[in-house]
């Protein structure tokens, strides 16, 4: 395994950190600047359409620079919006801090999943891109609950401080494991903006949105679930849900290696069977064993898919995948909002704590239907572009064009 592999998924944890870490601050951070609890809440919601918004545009404007730089000026820029976080004598300040470290979220894993691809042979691309985002898995398996115990008991900007030293270890890693891979001109943007042209790379898209704004719908009112309706303690919660990183961390592995074989196929079997762990949490909420279960298979099940809809989308992108990967990367957090979104309004209906897993249910079974369609469609194209020789040949032999294998 190259040791810029692990560079790279020191960088994704560190971001991983920065972007759930807040959620368990939120009562230490409101009470220090006497905001109230939903005003602090837009410390979450700021980032992540600041991730979305980095994901496009800083990407956009960075496509035509060597990457190696571009990741670790990335770094830099995460470096400072945390430490800004770290010593933010105010909430405007905290604010601008928490924008200035997700701009390159976004940038940071799509071109960071280029480049860890780059870094491997073409059979274990998935592979490495799973290995870059074990860092995003650890850090809510780990990180997540060590940061909120360290902000509880040394200040929440002492957790701050930590995620800066996390930031400024991962771009030593960065300049000095991640190699300078040479790699094609796309022609800068407007080569970029040219994988946009392809319908599959739109389809993609809409599946990541679909499929993982289906996990996060469960995932974002879990809590609620799991104290109203399984009935388990509030004390317990970050305890169920290191159960659930595990599952993600398990499941990011053995997705990256299936995805290796076979993007589509792996995407197939997953997906559906992320509908099925959907529906059967949400029957069983209210039986505490089969919860456990369930809230495993959904981290494993959930997260086996993002190596496969990472790869999928550079797949089609070609030969100018870097702006396609980031516009991947802020359609993971599209979906994270739409599933949130779509399960508070089944709340507020008066649906249930269960109603935002059912949502999610809903949301990944679309994402099914796209997927199929997707795959069914991306075969006759390849099936087009494999028959393109055999044409060929047939004109300039004047013999029978022989049909070209799936």
């Amino acid at each position: 395994m190259p040791l810029g592999l692990i560079a790279l998924a020191l960088g994704g944890f560190g971001i991983g950190l920065t972007e759930f870490v807040i959620m368990g601050l939120l009562p230490e951070v409101s009470a220090d600047f006497q905001i109230t609890e939903a005003t602090a809440g837009w410390l979450i919601s700021g980032y992540a359409l600041s991730v979305v918004i980095g994901a496009l545009f800083l990407t956009a404007g960075v496509t035509h620079l060597p990457r190696k730089p571009v990741l670790a000026s990335l770094m830099v820029l995460f470096i400072a919006g945390n430490l800004l976080c770290a010593i933010a004598p105010d909430y405007s300040t905290m604010m601008i801090g928490r924008i200035i470290a997700a701009l390159c979220h976004g940038a940071f894993f799509g071109i960071g999943a280029v480049v860890a691809a780059d870094m491997v042979a073409p059979n274990k691309k998935a592979g490495a891109i799973a290995i870059m985002f074990t860092g995003l898995t650890a850090a809510n398996v780990l990180g997540v609950p060590l940061g909120t115990l360290l902000g509880q008991h040394a200040g929440w900007r002492s957790t701050f401080w930590a995620i800066t030293g996390v930031g400024v270890v991962a771009l030593v890693g960065i300049l000095i494991l991640v190699p300078t891979i040479s790699h094609e001109r796309s022609g800068g943007l407007r080569g970029e903006l040219q994988a946009f042209k392809s319908r599959q790379v739109w389809l993609s898209i809409a599946v990541t949105v679909l499929g993982y704004g289906g996990v996060f719908g469960a995932f974002t009112y879990i809590a609620f679930t799991l104290t109203n309706v399984s009935g388990f303690a509030a004390t317990s919660v970050p305890w169920l849900l290191i159960l659930l990183g595990v599952g993600l961390f398990i499941g990011n592995a053995l997705g990256g290696k299936a995805a290796d074989k076979n993007v589509d196929k792996t995407l197939m079997v997953i997906l559906p069977a992320l509908v099925v762990i959907l529906a059967v949490f949400a029957l069983t909420a209210t039986n505490q064993p089969l919860t456990l279960a369930s809230l495993f298979l959904l981290g494993g099940i959930g997260f086996a898919t993002v190596p496969g809809l990472q790869m999928r989308v550079m797949k089609w992108a070609t030969a100018a995948p870097t702006l396609a990967s980031g516009a991947n990367i802020g359609a993971f957090n599209l979906g994270n909002a739409l599933g949130a979104w779509l399960g508070g309004v089944t709340i507020t209906a008066g649906l249930g704590y269960t109603s935002p897993i059912w949502a999610g249910a809903g949301l990944t079974l679309l994402a099914v239907g796209v997927m199929a369609f997707a795959a069914v469609d991306g075969r006759k194209s390849e099936t087009k572009e494999l028959s393109r020789p055999a044409a060929v040949d047939h004109v300039a032999q004047h013999e029978p064009a022989i049909p070209a294998a799936l």
